[in-house]
């Protein structure tokens, strides 16, 4: 079975993890507040989320995080707002948490990581700061994760041609 990927659906990372996962084919999922709120707007209905019952970002980041084996967490500054909030909430949890930047040298440390902490046909939570606090986080999140999750999951298959939107 392939990993799952989760997350809140937000702009930066988020998203970024959520357009890898589905160019790539793997099953995705996760919460997202009520209202399909992000930065941006609504949420697109074809990111498969969950809304919780409340508006509350909070909320959304305390089910994904509880839902998976495993957080991964992108940043390449200080940890701040739901960034912060979410490694505390997978502490808290007793989850296994990563915190990396999105940079080339990290891909083999996430692969290795991945490898040892979420089992086969778990789940990976990845989250980190929305675009307006990182800009070009989606971009830069996009190319590293799909280096990620191609070689945790699958063993150097070409993706196929990006969706269309």
């Amino acid at each position: 079975m392939p990993l799952r990927i989760v997350s809140g659906g937000q702009t930066g990372a988020d998203r970024a993890a959520l357009d890898v996962a589905l160019r790539l084919g793997l099953p995705v999922g996760g919460w997202c507040p009520a209202g399909r709120w992000a930065e941006d707007g609504p949420i697109p209905a074809d990111y498969p989320l969950l809304e919780t019952a409340s508006a509350d970002p909070a909320v959304r980041t305390g089910r994904n995080v509880r839902g998976a084996d495993a957080t991964l967490v992108l940043a390449r500054g200080p940890l701040t707002g739901g960034t912060a909030l979410t490694v505390r909430r997978a502490t808290e949890a007793g989850r296994p948490v990563l915190v990396l930047a999105p940079v080339p040298d990290t891909v083999d440390a996430a692969v290795a990581w991945i490898a040892r902490t979420v089992p086969p046909g778990g789940t990976l939570n990845v989250a980190g700061p929305r675009e307006s606090e990182a800009p070009g986080s989606t971009a830069a999140c996009q190319d590293w994760l799909m280096g990620v999750l191609a070689a945790s999951h699958l063993d150097g298959l070409q993706p196929p041609p990006a969706r269309t939107k």
